[in-house]
């Protein structure tokens, strides 16, 4: 990764770096020191962008992996609950030029914290089955369908192949809150790399974990005891909001409007410790 000059960006600065996009999983190198998994394109910087800015600008080249960043068949035919997200998200009926705009929107925002990034080919839920498997956002956010069990035990595999590469980084992991199907997936997946003693950091899936009740549901549902972990983000908190406002497909869907954005962003990592005079970010790891 080639360094150049630091730029003071709002009282923090910034060492800026070239990101690099890993085109396979056979192309990561042993350097990484931190892995985050997103479900979706947006789900590491919506939750942890003030972590992944403060190790960029230390020099630690994180890399986050989106697991569903695949492009369906030209073939599929949406359900009328994908052509519904389609349309929330500003697009007609063709999957491949949603997913192309979410793959830039995607490089845009890891290219502000300076993030590499790996794309894999697992499709997004509304993508899977014939007919659907997910048709409403209760099947969305509930059981995951028999028929992706499959992709959960592939996944496990891919996840211990870049262990093995890498049995010194920290992992971080959706704890699911919220339980949409893909992220349970990840999640699940993951436990295999928690067997093996990986070091894996759980993190609060944001927009969901705004709603306390969900948080606490899923640290009982999880079966294992965690810990709470704090990161003060406040010096890289405005990165973390520039970077989630380039995915500019997802804001009605996930908060309705940008200024709804910034504010939830701003008033859910403030509220994270008692003091709710700085802004952090949460993790929770094994006990």
């Amino acid at each position: 990764m080639v360094l150049s000059q630091e730029k003071k960006e709002k009282g923090y600065y910034v060492r800026r770096s070239n990101p690099l996009q890993v085109k396979s999983l056979n192309d990561v190198t042993p350097n990484y020191q931190h892995i985050y998994l997103s479900p979706h394109f947006d789900d590491a910087v919506y939750s942890c962008g003030g972590a992944i800015g403060v190790q960029a600008h230390a020099g630690q080249r994180p890399l986050v992996v989106t697991i569903f960043a695949g492009i369906p068949s030209s073939t599929l035919e949406l359900s009328s609950f994908a052509l519904k997200m389609h349309n929330v998200m500003g697009f007609g009926q063709d999957a491949e030029p949603l997913i192309a705009a979410r793959r830039k929107e995607d490089a845009n925002a890891l290219g502000h914290l300076h993030a590499d990034y790996l794309w894999l080919d697992y499709v997004d839920a509304i993508y899977r089955g014939t007919p659907a498997y997910y048709t409403r956002n209760d099947l969305i956010c509930g059981r995951v369908h028999p028929g992706d069990l499959e992709i959960g035990r592939r996944l496990a595999q891919d996840l211990l192949i870049l262990y093995e590469r890498l049995p010194h980084a920290t992992w971080y992991v959706p704890l699911g809150v919220g339980l949409h199907v893909d992220h349970q997936i990840v999640t699940s997946a993951a436990n295999q790399l928690l067997q093996h003693g990986a070091n894996i950091k759980f993190y609060e899936d944001f927009p969901y974990a705004k709603k306390a009740r969900r948080l606490r549901k899923r640290l009982k549902e999880i079966g294992i005891t965690l810990q709470p972990v704090l990161l003060e983000i406040s010096e890289t908190l405005q990165l973390r909001q520039k970077a989630a406002e380039m995915y500019a497909s997802q804001v009605k869907l996930n908060f309705g409007t940008m200024e709804a954005m910034y504010k939830a962003m701003k008033n859910y990592t403030r509220r994270v410790h008692h003091w709710k005079i700085v802004h952090m970010e949460r993790y929770w790891t094994l006990s």
